[in-house]
């Protein structure tokens, strides 16, 4: 069986770890008894080589707010990948500064471009130059970079046939060989009422990584693109679920500590980034950040948090704001909203608790989370009693 499944490279995408979970509801909401609702999840399937990819499982929540998983699919279905024909040569170079490709390195070969490029037309250059045996290190590591920020503008199509289940978002530019990690979904309604569902999540490419964008309206056909910035960077960008005062609002953690909020007319464009919370309380002391996209209701926007305190112990905690003006705090836990309990402190990364989406079900938060970054399970809070707790 190893032989066998060697030369045919059969991968074992989920054996290493299935965690950090987002959930969002379904388009599709029909067939449904009352106080039910369709959901998605997608996690991080992380496999031989810690090779992480995005997979989906269709689920519903019944009124008791259990959860009760679909079946599972027989296959994985592989995606068609096309990239991107055409690119701007201003953004391109925009780009690179933010990535901190070195003008020297990157000049010889943006300088001949047209303003508006295409793809082959950059690869071609850059292979050119890389088959010199005795450019230096620097410089090569410098083109390949350019190589791969080019390959991370591309679409993926699933057959219609497939279930959500064998859709898995492998790794495809060479930004994500290392793996493609943490992905928070959103359900995204915009002014005119029209919903399409977004994702942020980071591309590593084993010592570097690269803050990506996903949009999808059927999780058929997905179109994958970086973002950019100077708010773009880093992990824990979470999008809100609409504009606020007709702008675009993003949560960021671009110092690796503290939590951040952009506003932007582009959902793809990140600029002034504004303080929005510190570390506060010991639990949190190390780091705090996201554990999602922030989630509309009526006291507030609800921001589900995480911090990192005393032996790199992960907590989940919980913030509100204001729903006109989500630079403004209204409440927050001065207590961890979930710890990890005793059985759930072994795993792949110890002692640890994270999400990366919930989702408000009958008056209940529904939190889907990792264990210890090993495998999923998901907890329920009571609304009313979460919001006194905040306000408190």
């Amino acid at each position: 069986m190893l032989i066998g499944s060697y030369l045919t490279m059969e991968y074992s995408m989920e054996s290493t770890a299935f965690f950090n979970p987002s959930i969002i509801p379904d388009s599709d909401q029909t067939y449904l008894e009352k106080g039910e609702m369709r959901v998605i999840i997608s996690f991080r399937a992380t496999g031989e080589g810690h090779i992480s990819s995005i997979v989906f499982r269709r689920a519903i929540l019944d009124i008791h707010n259990n959860l009760h998983l679909m079946k599972i699919g027989n296959s994985m279905d592989t995606a068609d990948v096309s990239h991107k024909k055409l690119y701007h040569k201003g953004r391109f170079v925009k780009k690179m500064k933010e990535m901190e490709i070195p003008d020297k390195y990157s000049k010889v070969i943006v300088e001949n471009l047209p303003d508006h490029f295409e793809y082959f037309t950059l690869k071609n250059s850059v292979n050119h130059i890389l088959k010199d045996a005795d450019i230096s290190i620097d410089k090569r590591v410098a083109l390949e970079e350019i190589t791969w920020l080019v390959d991370s503008y591309y679409d993926i199509e699933f057959e219609r046939d497939s279930d959500i289940s064998e859709r898995v978002i492998y790794p495809v530019s060479e930004s994500e060989s290392g793996g493609i990690e943490d992905a928070r979904f959103v359900q995204f309604t915009d002014d005119d009422g029209s919903i399409t569902y977004y994702a942020t999540y980071t591309a590593y490419n084993g010592h570097t990584i690269l803050p990506k964008f996903l949009s999808t309206e059927d999780f058929y056909t997905f179109r994958i693109m970086p973002l950019h910035g100077k708010g773009a960077m880093g992990k824990n960008l979470a999008l809100f679920p609409k504009k606020i005062n007709g702008q675009y609002a993003m949560l960021s953690r671009l110092d690796g500590i503290n939590n951040y909020i952009m506003f932007s007319d582009r959902n793809t464009l990140w600029t002034d980034p504004i303080l929005l919370q510190q570390p506060k309380y010991p639990w949190e002391f190390s780091k705090m950040g996201n554990c999602g996209s922030p989630i509309w209701t009526e006291k507030g926007w609800l921001i589900i948090t995480h911090g990192v305190g005393p032996m790199r112990r992960y907590c989940i905690g919980a913030s509100l704001f204001d729903l006109d003006d989500p630079t403004k705090e209204i409440g927050r836990l001065k207590e961890p909203l979930l710890m990890p309990l005793e059985t759930e402190r072994e795993g792949y990364v110890p002692n640890v608790v994270y999400s990366c989406g919930s989702v408000i079900h009958n008056n209940n938060l529904i939190l889907p989370y990792a264990v210890s970054d090993y495998s999923t399970t998901y907890a329920v809070v009571e609304m009313t009693a979460l919001f006194e707790a905040m306000e408190n």
